[in-house]
């Protein structure tokens, strides 16, 4: 899955693709290189910002009108010049998901699992499409100050069943349902590799796994200590990136978010190789 972020702020490559041209452009790069699917987001849910539903403010800084403005002719363009193109849409708002669906659009990909806007599991199984129910703890407001859990792999499995029931109550078809255990949405530093050395435990749900680890902050904490103490940028995260990811696919994941395509393809080809002389 190839990452394409129509925004002005998004933590790894913020403002590069915000024109529709440049992320149309963008994404059919990223389909010669090698992606199955292309996720097209037009709201950062970066640490600390404010969403649809938090405490006290249900105004979004993006708004439902804003999002579609910035990702409607980003998915138009894509389908207009790779009609086959396998697309999925990254938003928590129902709305935004109604009409990129009815554009074109396949699959949901809700980093709030349904949690933020409550008609989107009902607007989801009206839609036929594919979900990805993602893990999220707290909101992006609160993520900074949220305590350490004893068992973090627990938690998410234990989150992740519950929202999947939901969904499943909603009418979503159990064969249209991913699960991503969010990694860095509500997880701090010390968090995130238990849950990547655990990820077989998410088997037991029973859904394909979707991992997204590319350019994550808790990646270039770990690169610290090869950079004399200085976590490395987003932009320098890349073969830690790499790395994180080989270790998801050979603990279980069947999908991997990314946002270099190319090199993320030749990885996997030699992980699902290992996993081939294990079987």
């Amino acid at each position: 899955m190839g990452v394409v972020n129509v925004t002005p702020d998004s933590f790894s490559d913020g403002g590069e693709f915000a024109e529709p041209q440049a992320a149309v452009s963008h994404a059919l790069r990223l389909l010669d290189e090698g992606a199955d699917i292309l996720d097209i987001g037009g709201e950062s849910t970066r640490p600390g910002t404010r969403v649809q539903s938090d405490e006290g403010s249900h105004k979004p800084l993006v708004t439902e009108e804003e999002e579609l403005r910035r990702v409607m002719p980003v998915i138009a363009g894509i389908l207009e010049t790779r009609p086959k193109s396998v697309i999925s849409i990254d938003t928590y708002k129902s709305e935004v998901a109604r009409k990129a669906v009815e554009t074109g659009c396949e699959i949901v990909n809700d980093v709030s699992a349904f949690q933020w806007d409550d008609a989107m599991a009902r607007t989801c199984a009206e839609l036929q499409c594919g979900v990805v129910l993602m893990h999220t703890r707290g909101r992006p407001m609160e993520w900074r100050h949220l305590p350490k859990e004893d068992d973090i792999t627990q938690r998410v499995a234990h989150d992740l069943a519950n929202r999947t029931q939901i969904a499943l109550d909603s009418g979503v078809r159990g064969e249209r349902i991913v699960l991503d255990p969010g990694f860095g949405f509500g997880k701090n530093f010390e968090e995130n590799y238990p849950l990547l050395a655990g990820l077989e435990g998410l088997q037991r749900l029973g859904f394909p796994l979707l991992v997204g680890v590319s350019r994550k902050s808790f990646v270039g904490r770990t690169l610290a200590k090869t950079r004399g103490g200085k976590d490395a940028p987003p932009k320098e995260r890349f073969y830690g990136s790499l790395a994180a990811m080989v270790a998801a696919i050979l603990r279980g994941a069947h999908m991997v978010r990314v946002h270099d395509v190319r090199p993320a393809v030749e990885a996997a080809a030699v992980a699902d190789q290992v996993i081939a002389a294990t079987i």
